[in-house]
Order: structure tokens, then C-alpha cells, then sequence
């Protein structure tokens, strides 16, 4: 078997074992969603499609999902999130306002800086193998701290306190090590970069997300929020 063939047999052998245990779990709870109103997405392309739609009429002041009657109950029973995001951990950030969502459409982790760690790539493992996500979106944002410490701090992350060098370490490289603090363009140059990279890299890191991108079955893509305007524009696709 060749070195090829040894990494896609360990690709698929991972993802069905992930699989097995989401049939499991989702065997064993009746879920629905009660009166729903907003359709749901079947494949990658239509759930992208909704997010943007969502962030439209953020943007526009017509959101509408908080006006869609919650069935807590039924929530509480089970979940299947048609995307998953990766958002910073900023409190101005909210993909489920942003992307005009109800409770139970999302599935998200946070972090600064929107990057991702063995946790969350395992985290969205789960999510595409077990709850059936269809879009992983790399969320980043205007004005972000975490960018703005990598590019202050692109030559020496030692002087930070606590653990802050062990996460600035991983935005710095490549996309902060070359560029000019003083530019004012340079921050958003730094965001879009991040979030492209940590895309490439959740496809890179892990058999179970490679596997389902290769099959079709989902998309992963990266995108920065305008805090001031609300509007989310992707950077990939």
C-alpha cells in the first residue's frame, strides 16, 4: 500500500468511526423541530448560502430569528446544526445575531483570534460526523486584539503575560511576521490571512474533515465581519 493510500484508508477509517457513534447517538433521541419556519439547508452550498442571507438582513435591521417561537423542548433532545463556526472570542462577535439564526442551527467555538487547536478541530469533528454540519466557517473580524498583538508583538511574543504567546505565536506566522504595524491596511490583512490559513489547516489536520470535503459533503470557508457595518464578506471559498 502506498504512503497515499495508507493516509486515505486512515482518512475514511477515521470519519467511520465517528460516524457509527453519531448513528448511535442520534438513535437514541426523538428530535424534531416543532414549528419550524426556516428551511434547512441540504448540502454545503445552500447552508452558505443561508448564512450570507442572515447576515443581509443583519445588516439591514430585519433580522428575524428572534421571532421564531423556540421549542426548548425539542432542543433539549437533540441538535443537527446545518454549519459550524469558528469565531474569536470577542464579545462583539455573534455568529447566531450575525448570521441571523435560531438556537440550534449553529454550531460554534470560540477563541481568540478565531484559530483552531486540537480541541476545536475534534469539536467540529463531531459536528460534521455526528451532527450532520454541512459549512465550517473560519469567522474573523475588524479590530481584532489577538491580530493586533501578533503584529505588535511579530518579532517577540515573550513579554506578554500568562499563556498569550502560546496562542499569538500561532497567528504570527505567516500572516503578520512580514507586515507593517504603522499601515493602518495591515491589521485587515493580517484577519483575512488568518482566517484563510486556519481553513487550509483544518482541512490539513484533520481525516475527518478532509474526508467529507473530499466527498462533497462539506465546505469550509473563511470570512471577516465589518464590526461597524455588521457585514460579513467571505475571503475563500
Amino acid at each position: 500500500m502506498t504512503q497515499e493510500s495508507k493516509i486515505h484508508s486512515t482518512r475514511v477509517d477515521s470519519r467511520h468511526v465517528l460516524l457509527a457513534v453519531g448513528a448511535v447517538v442520534l438513535a437514541s433521541v426523538a428530535f424534531s423541530r416543532g414549528n419550524k419556519t426556516m428551511e434547512e439547508p441540504t448540502n454545503a452550498k445552500e447552508a452558505i448560502a443561508e448564512l450570507l442571507a442572515g447576515n443581509a438582513r443583519f445588516v439591514a435591521g430585519m433580522n428575524k430569528s428572534h421571532k421564531i417561537e423556540i421549542e426548548r423542548a425539542d432542543l433539549a433532545s437533540g441538535q443537527a446544526p446545518f454549519a459550524a463556526v469558528i469565531r474569536c472570542a470577542d464579545s462583539r462577535v455573534a455568529p447566531e445575531i450575525c448570521f441571523d439564526q435560531q438556537l440550534g442551527r449553529l454550531f460554534v467555538c470560540a477563541i481568540a483570534g478565531n484559530i483552531t487547536t486540537p480541541e476545536i478541530t475534534a469539536s467540529l469533528e463531531y459536528g460534521v460526523a455526528v451532527l450532520g454540519t454541512k459549512a465550517i466557517v473560519v469567522m474573523g473580524h475588524s479590530s481584532c486584539g489577538a491580530l493586533g498583538a501578533a503584529l505588535e508583538h511579530r518579532q517577540n511574543t515573550s513579554e506578554l503575560p500568562g499563556s498569550l504567546p502560546i496562542l499569538i505565536d500561532q497567528i504570527i506566522s505567516p500572516c503578520a511576521m512580514n507586515l507593517d504595524p504603522s499601515d493602518p491596511k495591515s491589521l485587515g490583512v493580517a484577519t483575512a490571512c488568518n482566517a484563510n490559513m486556519v481553513a487550509k489547516e483544518l482541512i490539513r489536520r484533520s481525516p475527518v474533515i478532509a474526508a467529507a470535503v473530499e466527498a462533497g459533503e462539506l465546505q469550509v470557508i473563511a470570512g471577516v465581519q465589518d464590526l461597524k457595518s455588521g457585514r460579513f464578506e467571505l475571503t475563500s471559498n
